[in-house]
């Protein structure tokens, strides 16, 4: 089978592929753990944002713990977006492009790190009842963080060794 032209007809450059190819170990196959760990940073980075945003929000307002973890949650999804979008933006693709592989780089990612940090913060006795101004309150968010990173990071490993996740980013810088 002949891969050599695209169906148009016109040349397909593998040479140019092949040379992209060690970029930060996102290709199939030759994820390192430190390109995965990078990208749950870039992840875990938006998501506290949010995260911390909406938990003071919601506790400094004394909303309940629902309100305050939904608001939390999207947020966190919110700023997780907004980074990967701005870097996207600035590679030069149009908003609607832009915001698809935003989506398409970081919806699992950002899922993942929600349901972890989340369901830590819940299980941690009085942590959902604490005040901005106690260390239970920032302990368990904190701690919550470490452990969604710890977690999160073999899954963007899994999912950019496949191509997807992260892996889309990196096809605009």
């Amino acid at each position: 089978m002949d891969h050599s032209a695209y169906h148009d007809g016109t040349a397909h450059d593998h040479a140019a592929h092949q040379a992209h190819e060690g970029h930060g170990g996102h290709h199939t196959g030759r994820v390192t753990w430190g390109s995965a760990a990078k990208a749950t940073l870039h992840c875990l980075t938006g998501c506290a944002i949010g995260e911390i945003l909406g938990m003071a929000i919601g506790t400094a307002l004394l909303w309940g713990n629902v309100t305050t973890m939904v608001l939390a949650i999207a947020l966190a999804f919110v700023f997780g977006y907004s980074l990967t979008l701005f870097a996207i933006r600035k590679a030069g693709l149009g908003l609607k492009t832009a915001l698809k592989v935003a989506l398409a780089a970081d919806t699992v990612s950002i899922i993942v790190m929600e349901l972890v940090d989340n369901g830590i913060i819940a299980l941690v006795p009085g942590a959902m009842d604490a005040h901005l101004y106690e260390t239970l309150f920032w302990t368990s968010l904190l701690g919550g963080f470490a452990v969604a990173f710890l977690l999160t990071t073999p899954v963007n490993k899994w999912m950019i060794g496949r191509g997807k996740g992260h892996a889309v980013v990196h096809a605009y810088h």
